[in-house]
C-alpha cells in the first residue's frame, strides 16, 4: 500500500516535471517561429529602426529565465551535489584552520 502510494507521487513528480521542459520547449519554438516575422515586419515597414534587437534580447532572456526554472541550477554546475561538495570543502578548511590554532 505504502509502495503503491510512493510509485504514484514519484509519477505525479515525474509528469508535471515532464510537463515543464514540455512548456520550455514551446516557449522556445514559439520564439524561434515568431523572431523572423517580427525581424521581416521591421524590416518591411520601419528599416530606419531597428526595434526588433528588443524583442530578441527581451525574449532571450526570458528563455534563459525559463530555462534555468525549468533546469535548474544543476545544469549550470550549482544544484545540491555542489552544495553539498562546497559545504563539506568550506568545513574541512574551517577544522585546518582550527588544528593549525591549537
Amino acid at each position: 500500500m505504502e509502495q503503491d502510494f510512493i510509485q504514484e507521487q514519484a509519477y505525479i513528480k515525474a509528469k508535471k516535471k515532464v510537463n515543464e521542459i514540455k512548456g520550455f520547449y514551446v516557449h522556445f519554438a514559439v520564439y524561434v517561429l515568431s523572431l523572423p516575422i517580427i525581424i521581416i515586419t521591421n524590416l518591411m515597414f520601419v528599416p530606419g529602426f531597428h526595434y526588433f534587437w528588443f524583442a530578441v534580447f527581451g525574449w532571450l532572456l526570458a528563455i534563459f529565465f525559463h530555462w534555468l526554472g525549468v533546469f535548474g541550477f544543476s545544469k549550470l554546475g550549482l544544484g545540491k551535489e555542489w552544495e553539498e561538495n562546497k559545504i563539506k570543502e568550506i568545513m574541512e578548511e574551517q577544522i585546518k584552520k582550527d588544528n593549525n590554532r591549537g
